[in-house]
Formats: C-alpha cells, structure tokens, sequence
C-alpha cells in the first residue's frame, strides 16, 4: 500500500519526550517547518517554556505533562491533541531513559521502571496513533526512536539494549500487522547511534564513573532530521550515524567477534574521567532538568550524518551498504586468512 504523507507544514505532530534532547531538537526544528505541535514530556516548565518559545517565533504549539509509562497519561496527550486540533498526523514516541549498571547490579524495580517508560510508552502511543489513523482513514506516521543498542547489546546498559530489543521486535510487528490489513499507518524505526544529549546525566547510575559519550558523537539535529523525514516520507528504517548501520550489520554477521569488540571498547567509551552522580540524582522516577538539547559528551561530535541524507536517496544508500559489506567480509577473510597460520 503506497501512502502519501501530509507536507509537515500541514501537519500536527506530536511528540513525547520533547522537554530535553532529540525531542526538544525536533520540537524547534518542526515549528520552523510550519507544523502545529503537541508537546509530551513529565516536566512542565520546560514545555511551558518551550510552547512560549514557539509561539513567539509564530508557531502553534500546546503542551500536555505526561508521563509516558502510564497509558492513562498517553491518552490524555491524543484528548489533547483532537480537542485542540481535531486530531494529528504523526505521532513519535521519543521519550526514554537508561540505567547504567551491570547486570548483577540493577535493581529488579530499577528494570521494571526503564520499561514502562523505554517499551510500553512506546506501545501506548502507538496504538492510540495507529486506531486514530485506522478511524479517520486517512494516512499517518508512527515513529518509534529504538537505538543500535536495540540491535547489538552493550554492557553497562543492560537494561537500555534489553528495551530497545523489545521496542524494535513489538515496532517490526505492528508494521507487519497494519501492512497486511492495508491500514493507513506509516510505522518507522529510527536507530541512532551516540548522540549528543543529556542521557547520561539524565541516567541512573550504579558506576564508580559518571556515563559519558565518548568517541563519535552525533548532534541531536541529525535524529530530528530523520524523525521529520520520517514525518513526511514513508520509511520502514532511518539509521543515524554510519556507526548505527555498521555495528548493526556486524552484529548480525559476526556475533562473537562484536562481542569481543564490545567487551573492549565499550567501558571506556560509556565513562568520563570524573565521580558518578549519585545513584538517586537522576531522571528514572522524576522529571530530569529540561531545556537542554545537547549534553556532557566529549570526543568527536560530529555535526551531521552524511548516512540521514543517504537515506532520503535510496540508491546512494544501497551503494553505501553494498560498500559496507565488501569491507566486512574483508575483514571476515583476513581474519580467517591469520587463522590458518
């Protein structure tokens, strides 16, 4: 079924978790494109602030407090959204949360938690958006924002890659269920690869060190673009960062070998030379600091990614990939090659 997509200067876009981070980006970046807004987050001064800030530059926005692990506040932002806009087009589940601990260490309650937020918020909002698509009948997009941790699992966020596996499993079956019965509902899956927001000072933290991003980083601009894209555009995957597309690929080709490579460098690349936070100071059970689009991250941010763009260009992506694979089964080859002497 070929959908067609409202323009997002005619859109009404809701969006969760857009008090900090990618969802604060893509609030600022969607008010610019011309689309009305429902903004979903559990701290509401800093949507207050963020719908002032719209408004001022001539946008339309409204906001709804909500905490998205709590299906009666989910459907309170869609009440929201019909009553003041008489409904919406897309809608993306942007809100999460990590906890950065080992396996051994994380609280059964701590997990619990992670995922009324991580999984069923996701769950909740889109089953309101894909049923208010289905009754209007008219086409609309469900963004779902998973994680290359959704795809290959790191130590020390357990947690975070369990519920992103969840999200990324519950997100391909609904696709697959709404495709069959030729409903009206565009589903994407977004993967981002690191990005620069506040989710590690956000995070719960059972480290000696506090969590940090280090390495490539991307800038929370390029998930926005995606999700926006996404908006306008039917796209079953967008993969932020070639990083995002190159650990997923080799993850599936070469599982043990990724698990050596996990082993090795991501302790040093998820902690900053400096104490932890203290493992109550964090956004799990209250709302995290707002207003923040970027975070505490050091290494090499990169202010763009040239694989979003490919992606809006499907045969500049397949060259991409077909690239991808000749190199990794290089790779794959020497090491093979070594082994035999």
């Amino acid at each position: 079924m070929n959908l067609k997509l409202k323009p997002l200067k005619e859109q009404v876009i809701v969006l969760t978790g857009a008090s900090s981070g990618i969802g604060l980006t893509t609030a600022r970046m969607a008010a610019k494109e011309g689309a009305k807004l429902v903004l979903a987050a559990r701290n509401e001064d800093a949507l207050d602030k963020l719908v002032q800030e719209i408004r001022h530059n001539g946008g339309q926005a409204i906001f709804v407090g909500a905490d998205v692990g709590i299906e009666e506040d989910v459907m309170r932002i869609a009440e929201a959204a019909i009553a003041t806009f008489g409904g919406f087009d897309t809608w993306a589940n942007i809100a999460g949360v990590s906890i950065f601990g080992h396996c051994l260490d994380v609280s059964i309650p701590d997990m619990k938690h992670m995922f009324d937020t991580n999984f069923w918020g996701v769950v909740y909002g889109s089953r309101i958006a894909a049923n208010h698509f289905i009754k209007r009948g008219s086409p609309g997009a469900v963004i779902n924002v998973g994680s290359f941790f959704g795809n290959r699992a790191a130590p020390i966020q357990s947690t975070y890659s369990a519920s992103k596996y969840a999200l990324h499993g519950w997100t391909d079956a609904l696709r697959m269920e709404l495709e069959k019965d030729k409903a009206p509902v565009s589903v994407t899956l977004i993967h981002p690869g690191r990005i620069d927001t506040p989710y590690n000072e956000h995070a719960r933290s059972y480290m000696d060190r506090q969590p940090e991003h280090r390495g490539m980083v991307y800038v929370p601009d390029t998930v926005a673009d995606a999700i926006l894209y996404a908006a306008a555009t039917p796209k079953r995957d967008m993969f932020v960062g070639f990083q995002s597309k190159f650990f997923t690929v080799m993850a599936a080709i070469s599982p043990r070998l990724m698990d050596k490579v996990m082993e090795v460098i991501m302790y040093p690349t998820q902690l900053a030379n400096r104490p932890s936070r203290d493992v109550e100071d964090n956004a799990l059970y209250k709302p995290g600091y707002g207003m923040h689009e970027r975070g505490t991250n050091v290494g090499w941010i990169r202010s763009g990614s040239v694989y979003v763009q490919a992606q809006k260009h499907p045969a500049v992506a397949t060259l991409a990939v077909a690239g991808l694979g000749a190199a990794i089964a290089f790779l794959a080859g020497s090491r093979n090659r070594n082994k035999k002497f």
